[in-house]
């Protein structure tokens, strides 16, 4: 009986840190303010920049961010007005940066794009129009891999990603490794001298 009281009284106690640890509320953390999507004045006819190094991403985030990745694969809307982490998508919060560029917005892009290919090494870009290639960006894809959210202010209400005036990117596949990404510029129309566009060597 000696031996036996002790041991009780320890597997006791584990059982007990053990039931608090599983069944306490999780810690949340405040979630940042959205960038916004200022108009930044561009003076270049077609400009074709370096591309940037691709950064693996992950398949989710801890926290609203692994929501957000849930919400965007199985086309839930998240919550009207709700912000997003950016720390939780670091490539997609630099798109439409208020301090940012046309030029700065299309190597953000093509990031975007040399990070899903990292994902998905045997599939190439994604395909189709705007829409559909933002969706599968959003997390409509076989690994439900969200790499822009959908609360970011470069989405349009169709579903488009659209550069920083207001209008939708045209997105031009090449090849499975090579996308051509066009902003209208300004004037916000396709054809003109201040369109900008990144086509990929």
């Amino acid at each position: 009986m000696r031996f036996r009281s002790p041991l009780t009284a320890v597997l006791l106690v584990l059982l007990t840190a053990g039931l608090w640890f599983w069944t306490r509320p999780p810690a949340t953390r405040p979630a940042a303010p959205a960038p916004g999507s200022a108009p930044a004045a561009v003076s270049a006819a077609s400009t074709t920049t370096p591309l940037p190094t691709a950064t693996p991403a992950a398949k989710s985030a801890p926290g609203t961010a692994r929501e957000r990745v849930a919400a965007a694969a199985s086309g839930t809307a998240i919550e009207a007005g709700a912000p997003y982490d950016p720390a939780a998508f670091p490539i997609a919060a630099r798109l439409n940066a208020p301090s940012g560029t046309v030029v700065a917005d299309l190597n953000v892009l093509q990031e975007l794009f040399d990070t899903w290919r990292t994902n998905f090494p045997r599939e190439g870009n994604p395909v189709g129009e705007n829409a559909d290639i933002t969706a599968a960006l959003l997390g409509t894809n076989r690994l439900e891999l969200a790499l822009v959210p959908r609360r970011h202010p470069a989405l349009s209400a169709n579903g488009e990603l659209q550069d920083r005036w207001g209008t939708a990117y045209r997105f031009h596949q090449l090849s499975g490794d090579r996308m051509e990404i066009t902003s209208a510029g300004p004037d916000r129309r396709f054809g003109t001298p201040d369109d900008a566009t990144l086509t990929p060597p």
